[in-house]
């Protein structure tokens, strides 16, 4: 990977979330893909929304395990079907971080300080593209609702409020992190990849799988 400067890497996020928005938009257009495969040269965009396809997944089937006019064996469908998808969601949210952290530790003023030294943030950049990929599905069908013409008035007027401010919020959340990497490159903050570290998918981890005796046949 060639060494970033901050400006560089400000355009490439500002890219990046507004290709989450983008694709949301051209996902209900066509059918969206059930997956993104890595490609030799890809980066920052492109592995940010691979992990945005799995939080598009996650909002339907999670539309999906709220009906009650379909069977049960259907709601544990989707149930496992969350479950994979949540975890596909925060793994590449690591490498998310992970390209991040490569890309910021070249210019970071704090690169050669030791750990107890450094200062970090509450939430990692991958977390905070995480939230604005929600924020970009949010703001689709809010828009969505503000456009139907079964609803009465007051519920049009609630759903423009309330697209105006996941709007604000979405800007808000943009600005802090570019706010970020200027803290990075400034040396106030450090980056650094918080692995989830997630057990309930992990057989050897989550004790309702490894104690669980196989049935005799």
């Amino acid at each position: 990977m060639q060494p970033m400067d901050p400006r560089t890497l400000k355009d490439l996020l500002r890219q990046a979330w507004t290709a989450q928005l983008a694709s949301v938009a051209l996902w209900h257009e066509e059918d969206a893909p059930a997956d993104l495969p890595a490609r030799p040269g890809d980066g920052l965009v492109e592995l940010v929304l691979r992990q945005h396809l799995k939080n598009f997944l996650l909002w339907h089937v999670e539309d999906r395990a709220r009906r009650k006019d379909v069977d049960d064996s259907v709601i544990t469908g989707c149930k496992r079907e969350i479950d994979g998808l949540n975890q596909q969601r925060n793994d590449l949210m690591e490498q998310v971080d992970a390209w991040l952290v490569r890309v910021v530790a070249a210019f970071t003023a704090q690169k050669d300080l030791p750990e107890e030294s450094r200062r970090f943030n509450t939430e990692t950049l991958g977390a905070a593209l995480d939230r604005l990929s929600i924020l970009s599905l949010k703001i689709f069908h809010m828009r969505e609702q503000t456009a139907r013409e079964d609803v009465d008035a007051g519920h049009l007027a609630s759903c423009r409020d309330k697209l105006t401010l996941l709007e604000a919020q979405h800007r808000d959340l943009s600005r802090s992190i570019l706010e970020l990497i200027d803290d990075y490159a400034q040396g106030v903050k450090s980056p650094k990849v918080y692995f989830q570290c997630k057990m309930y998918n992990d057989p050897a981890l989550n004790p309702e799988l490894y104690a669980a005796k196989p049935v005799a046949g």
